[in-house]
């Protein structure tokens, strides 16, 4: 496993032979960027959005948390890093799609299937059970229809956050008002480790099938 010698070293490949490669491109991108999409992804070592993608440098403005979330709109203080990013891409750079990739074995769907930080003691923290609240009504749904968490019990939940986060990003009026007036699109995706097929959401019938 890479350690940050490792990482370095890394670094200077890439800096001798994909930075050189690219250098035309480097040098455009120094002078700004114009992606189309913006990904919003989990944060977990196995699911890099550029990776799955094939993606050159400048394609996509990526985030990427917890069991890629999307948290609802609200007007109220506090730091909210998800939807400052999204409000970049989409009011800023002005994406004309955006992509919500789940993946299989989610590490934070599963804690908020299972309820394993719901009387955890974390001191002053509180973050993580904080966060994978957001899928607390996705859980009970989910629950309802399987009496075991097994493996398709937790699949379930990981294609559900997906769909929770495209509906909360519909509460932000400036990306519903764009996908209303047709220069958005919004699309749902899932990301299984174990065999290496991406499936795509499609919304109407709230299934997700291979590429």
């Amino acid at each position: 496993m890479a350690d940050f010698n490792a990482l370095v070293e890394g670094y200077r490949r890439f800096r001798s032979r994909g930075w050189q490669q690219e250098r035309e491109r480097w040098s455009e991108l120094a002078e700004g960027q114009s992606p189309r999409v913006m990904v919003i992804a989990c944060s977990d070592s196995r699911v890099d959005p550029a990776q799955i993608f094939d993606a050159s440098p400048g394609e996509m403005f990526v985030v990427r948390n917890v069991a890629n979330l999307v948290p609802p709109f609200e007007t109220g203080g506090g730091h909210h890093g998800v939807s400052a990013a999204l409000e970049f891409a989409v009011t800023q750079l002005q994406v004309e799609e955006v992509i919500v990739m789940g993946h299989g074995f989610c590490g934070g769907c599963a804690a908020a299937l299972t309820g394993q930080f719901d009387d955890a003691d974390h001191g002053e923290g509180h973050f993580i059970d904080r966060w994978i609240d957001l899928l607390a009504e996705a859980r009970e749904a989910v629950r309802s229809r399987h009496t075991e968490l097994n493996r398709a019990a937790f699949a379930d939940m990981e294609q559900e956050s997906v769909m929770v986060s495209l509906r909360n990003l519909r509460t932000f009026p400036w990306v519903r008002e764009r996908e209303e007036s047709g220069f958005l699109a919004l699309h749902g995706a899932f990301f299984a480790i174990s065999d290496g097929v991406l499936h795509v959401l499609d919304e109407a019938s709230g299934r997700f099938a291979p590429a």
